[in-house]
């Protein structure tokens, strides 16, 4: 770049001139020389001793206005090593000579300003008078920069006895202008460069490392102070890559508005995440509102910059000035609320108060050097890299004890909601045994009393009523049972009592159940039952029982006119089993074929217009399901939309091994005779006295004695003789469970130890049945109560 800018005829003049001030000025003039042969020249050489600015204000001039002295400024000697300008806008110029002395070309490498600064141009006036110029900064395109490095570096070459003048021209944005007059030799300017790659490679290597281990976290814990530390560390690293000049060499190569603006940008969003982790970390908003407050009033300022500094292009000179504010305010707040922590005593992690330090620390080194109160050097100038990278490690130690925390936090939850849910468990199993006592003991009452009265009525009327009392009542009763088999299903505590059954009477009693429901709904009903089937079985007779009813009572709800079909057939197995198939056949609405992989779902009723038009709570088929599946069974669900649906069970029973033979005589009535035992009966519930009592009326040679509670009842064993007791569970004074405790315990005297006891009860959970057995109660029974069941078990234990 070589221009002879000045005309030949002053050439000689202008060297005469030089060498004027090269010999009257010797202060303003380095010199290059060896003494020796063996003495090298320096490796690195500050020629603030040497040089001079000046401030040319908003005025741009070319270089011919300042060596002609048109321009009228005044150049002051710089006066330190690292002369800061401060935030400014105004064109500045450097001059200063060099004198090479020595036999030997001189190669240096001149660095004369920060990384960010708009503007650096270089022109030297060589001896003979021409002159070379070169560019730089981040205000033009990267390639056209005179030499292709992150900062303003020129090379320069003094060839033995050139005396040559230098002028440094400096323009920024607004941005702090720092003014090193720098040479560094070859060797030198290498080694730095390599220090500043190691340095600046493992720094910005943590940056990478820490945001993307604590942006994993966040995605695995959902804890957002990790999300606000990632993003911090991302765009600190970003603004310390536009500080270094990495991001506009890599990144915005070509300059242009974003790279102007990207270290206020990124100084603004990495202010944000800061406070805003710093927020989250602390919990301030718990122990302090105001500076709570404070940083939510920071963050609306800061975005007032951020967009001003978008929109509105002269903002941007005051945006630097700003920007350190704001920085600076952030360091504040967080202080303050470590501060505040620590009176109030409450818990703080030392390494978050010890990386908060490192930053404040590496900051005021930096500042400390920009005001030439500390000098110049590499630890210096980046202080705030150290002071960062510093406070990333101890925020990183901080950040790894919170996960600690937030773990111990999350299993004392986790424990907390383990008791919750047992407590839940509890009260579900509380709520339930009430609901069963409650609506058990009125549906006692009530299903007895009518029993009784179609009995003893001669008008038909009254009787045909007396059935649709009864079967209304066996339907709520029905409702019941599948609301605590729910229940019991969820909790894993259903359970098979295996008895020998005669399978023509279950599907007799459930065919006239059948029949009466169907013809309730208008439709007609079917039954079939195969002659092979074996007149004894081995299972549970009642869960059977429910399986069929559910089914027919399905098919029946969904059907509004034709026919429901059930056929009882069975297949007999090698090793006496026999394998007893259930088919339901009804002409509904069918299922969609969507829908029918989901029917035995619990709470699931296929849905047309009206969803409440069939009602029912949604369990049947769930529980269908679920005892089918309990006894190793199959059940299999074909349907046509519009045409119907069959649904097909398979049950495997073995055969009992004593045959029963038909009895073709006809039935005989009952007879109900104890022989004179005495039965203590504790009940506190009138209505439910009653039905005993009217249970119990025809009953020869029996005495029934009525007390109401636990405590009665262990003074009636003190006092009087009996054989064995009825005993009701939930009662005022003394529940039936600690009277029956207190009578194992001998407390109703030793004669009464052993007596028999049956709970009598509404509550049909699974683990009163546990509870009763624990306590040694022998029998249990529930409401509403059974005559013939009732009888057959005191005669099991009494006679």
């Amino acid at each position: 770049m070589l221009n002879h800018y000045f005309p030949a005829c002053c050439k000689k003049a202008f060297v005469i001139l030089l060498c004027f001030f090269g010999l009257t000025g010797a202060k303003a003039q380095y010199i290059f020389q060896e003494k020796s042969e063996n003495e090298m020249l320096p490796e690195k050489i500050s020629l603030h001793n040497y040089a001079s600015i000046a401030d040319a204000g908003d005025k741009d001039f070319n270089i011919r206005q300042i060596i002609d002295g048109a321009s009228n400024l005044v150049f002051k000697p710089l006066e330190n090593e690292n002369t800061n300008i401060g935030f400014t806008k105004n064109h500045y110029w450097v001059k200063f000579s060099l004198w090479n002395k020595s036999n030997k070309d001189v190669v240096y490498y001149l660095e004369t300003a920060r990384a960010v600064t708009d503007l650096v141009q270089l022109y030297i006036i060589h001896g003979d008078g021409s002159m070379t110029s070169f560019k730089s900064g981040d205000d033009m395109p990267f390639a056209e920069r005179s030499f292709g490095f992150r900062k303003p570096v020129f090379r320069i070459i003094i060839e033995p006895g050139e005396k040559e003048e230098y002028y440094v021209h400096l323009k920024s944005d607004g941005e702090v202008i720092n003014m090193p007059v720098l040479l560094r030799s070859e060797k030198n300017f290498l080694q730095a460069t390599t220090l500043e790659q190691l340095v600046f490679g493992n720094f910005y290597g943590v940056l990478i490392i820490v945001s993307l281990i604590y942006m994993f976290f966040f995605f695995g814990l959902k804890e957002k102070s990790f999300l606000y530390y990632s993003l911090y560390v991302i765009f600190i690293g970003f603004m310390q890559l536009s500080l270094d000049g990495y991001f506009y060499q890599y990144f915005m190569p070509s300059g242009g508005y974003f790279s102007n603006r990207s270290v206020i940008i990124f100084a603004c969003i990495s202010t944000f995440f800061l406070g805003k982790y710093a927020q989250e970390f602390l919990r301030i908003r718990l122990y302090s509102k105001w500076i709570s407050k404070a940083f939510n009033t920071l963050y609306i300022f800061v975005a007032i910059m951020f967009l001003a500094v978008l929109f509105i292009p002269s903002f941007l000179e005051y945006s630097y000035r700003l920007a350190n504010f704001f920085g600076l305010v952030v360091l504040i707040l967080i202080v303050s609320s470590v501060v505040t922590l620590y009176v109030k005593k409450c818990p703080i992690d030392g390494f978050f108060t010890t990386g908060v330090l490192c930053l404040i620390l590496g900051f005021v080194i930096f500042i400390m050097n920009n005001f030439s109160v500390l000098p110049n050097s590499f630890f210096t100038e980046n202080s705030t890299k150290f002071g960062t990278g510093t406070e990333i490690l101890f925020l990183s130690l901080a950040m790894a004890n919170f996960i600690s925390t937030i773990k111990r936090e999350r299993e004392e939850l986790t424990r907390l909601a383990l008791v919750r849910a047992e407590e839940l468990s509890e009260l579900k199993s509380y709520f339930l045994s009430n609901i069963s006592h409650e609506l058990r003991t009125p549906l006692n009452a009530i299903m007895n009393l009518i029993d009784s009265i179609s009995k003893e009525v001669v008008d038909e009327k009254i009787r045909k009523n007396c059935q649709i009392i009864k079967y209304s009542s066996n339907n709520l009763l029905s409702s019941i049972n599948d609301i605590l088999d729910f229940s019991r299903i969820q909790k894993n505590e259903i359970k098979l009592e295996i008895a020998n059954f005669e399978p023509h009477k279950i599907f007799d009693q459930i065919k006239s159940n059948a029949e009466m429901i169907a013809k309730d709904h208008g439709i007609d009903f079917e039954y079939s039952f195969a002659d092979n089937i074996p007149e004894v079985l081995v299972g549970d007779a009642m869960r059977l029982t429910q399986i069929t009813n559910n089914v027919i009572s399905n098919a029946v709800k969904f059907t509004s006119e034709g026919i429901v079909k059930l056929d009882v057939s069975v297949q007999l197995k090698p090793g006496t089993k026999a394998s007893l198939t259930i088919k339901v056949t009804d002409t509904g609405v069918g299922i969609p074929k969507d829908k029918i992989d989901r029917i035995f779902d619990s709470f699931t009723q296929e849905s047309i217009n009206n969803k409440r038009k069939f009602g029912g709570l949604g369990l049947g088929l769930f529980i269908v399901k679920t005892l089918v599946d309990l006894q190793h069974g199959t059940i299999e669900m074909k349907s046509e939309q519009g045409r119907g649906t069959i649904c097909k069970i398979v049950l495997d029973f073995p055969i009992a091994t004593v045959a029963h033979a038909k009895i073709t005589a006809p039935e005989v009535q009952p007879t109900y005779d104890l022989g004179g035992k005495n039965i203590l009966v504790v009940e506190d519930n009138a209505i439910n006295q009653i039905v005993i009592k009217m249970i119990t009326k025809n009953w020869g040679n029996t005495a029934l004695t009525y007390v109401n509670n636990g405590e009665e009842c262990l003074e009636a064993l003190k006092s009087g003789t009996f054989d064995i007791v009825l005993m009701d569970l939930q009662m005022p004074i003394m529940d039936g469970y600690e009277a029956t405790i207190a009578i194992r315990n001998g407390e109703a005297g030793a004669s009464n130890a052993q007596i028999p006891i049956v709970a009598v009860t509404a509550d049909a959970m699974e683990a009163t049945k546990l509870r009763i057995r624990e306590i040694g109660m022998n029998n249990y029974m529930t409401k509403p109560l059974n005559k013939d069941i009732l009888f057959d078990t005191i005669k099991e234990l009494v006679v």
